[in-house]
């Protein structure tokens, strides 16, 4: 068996990472260290985020996080109502139906759920 269970981003502020994602999208800490700063945040299903400082690195973002929730029309309204700033509202994106927006460091989360995906993003 082979699966995917953890990806690493490196990030300006590990902290500020760590609590924006524990924050807007419900991840939980999992564990961190301190040499080098890094947290490691887990979602729902196991996966885990590793978000961790590179010293005298500048941070260029270079993957985008897709995340899939109950709801992704609930979830826009609930993350806009707390000041959370959206590149693209809920709409039919390339990639379907969904929400994108921006983390502190600029890596693009895309956030979709099945249903929405199911009836509103097909080609």
């Amino acid at each position: 068996m082979t699966r995917l269970d953890h990806l690493a981003i490196f990030v300006s502020d590990a902290r500020r990472s760590r609590d924006w994602y524990m924050k807007h999208l419900g991840l939980k800490l999992e564990f961190e260290v301190t040499n080098p700063k890094a947290a490691a945040l887990q979602d729902d299903a196991g996966f885990t985020l590793f978000v961790g400082e590179r010293p005298n690195d500048a941070v260029s973002p270079s993957c985008v996080l897709y995340f899939q929730v109950d709801d992704v029309d609930s979830k826009y309204r609930e993350l806009t109502d707390n000041g959370v700033k959206f590149d693209k509202a809920p709409q039919r994106l390339f990639w379907g139906y969904g929400a994108e927006l921006l983390d502190p460091d600029g890596y693009r989360i895309g956030l979709w759920d099945e249903h929405s995906m199911r009836e509103k993003g097909g080609s």
